[in-house]
């Protein structure tokens, strides 16, 4: 990192973006370009857990190469101070590498949603259709590494 004053070092801090937020921008590759969606997530257990359609051009993507960079972005506030070349962007964020496992069992796969779940609010009494849970397929990026930046201060 180019700017060192920005690094989060804390592992709670990186913790508190990875719990707190509640969309992903997961990147992967097409062919020689890189392809990225934002998605709802839950995080447990240095995962991110994401839900989705068997079929589609993520998971073709990812049946090729299972690797993925992923960002998260927790706060962030743009600064406009009178002068226009004094604006800025206040952030706390996190960039982070993984590989995608395929979840399809399907008590596994409501494991996976109660994670979902309990990241948006929800983490008691969920109740699934044993249709749906049986159509989608849990996807679950293992983290290898992972950084966090921050501009501002944010306590």
């Amino acid at each position: 990192m180019r700017r060192k004053d920005k690094n989060i070092d804390d592992p709670a801090v990186i913790e508190e973006i990875l719990s707190g937020s509640e969309i992903v921008r997961v990147a992967m590759m097409d062919g020689d370009k890189p392809y990225i969606v934002p998605l709802n997530y839950g995080y447990f257990e240095n995962a991110l857990y994401v839900h989705s359609a068997p079929e589609g051009k993520k998971i073709e993507l990812l049946k090729k190469n299972n690797r993925v960079c992923f960002e998260i972005t927790l706060k962030h506030e743009i600064i406009r101070p009178e002068l226009s070349c004094e604006w800025t962007t206040k952030y706390r964020s996190a960039i982070g590498y993984g590989q995608v496992e395929f979840i399809d069992d399907f008590e596994e796969k409501k494991k996976g949603l109660d994670i979902i779940m309990s990241q948006h609010g929800r983490s008691e009494g969920n109740e699934y259709k044993d249709k749906q849970v049986d159509f989608i397929v849990i996807l679950k990026i293992n983290i290898d590494e992972i950084s966090g930046k921050q501009s501002g201060d944010w306590d």
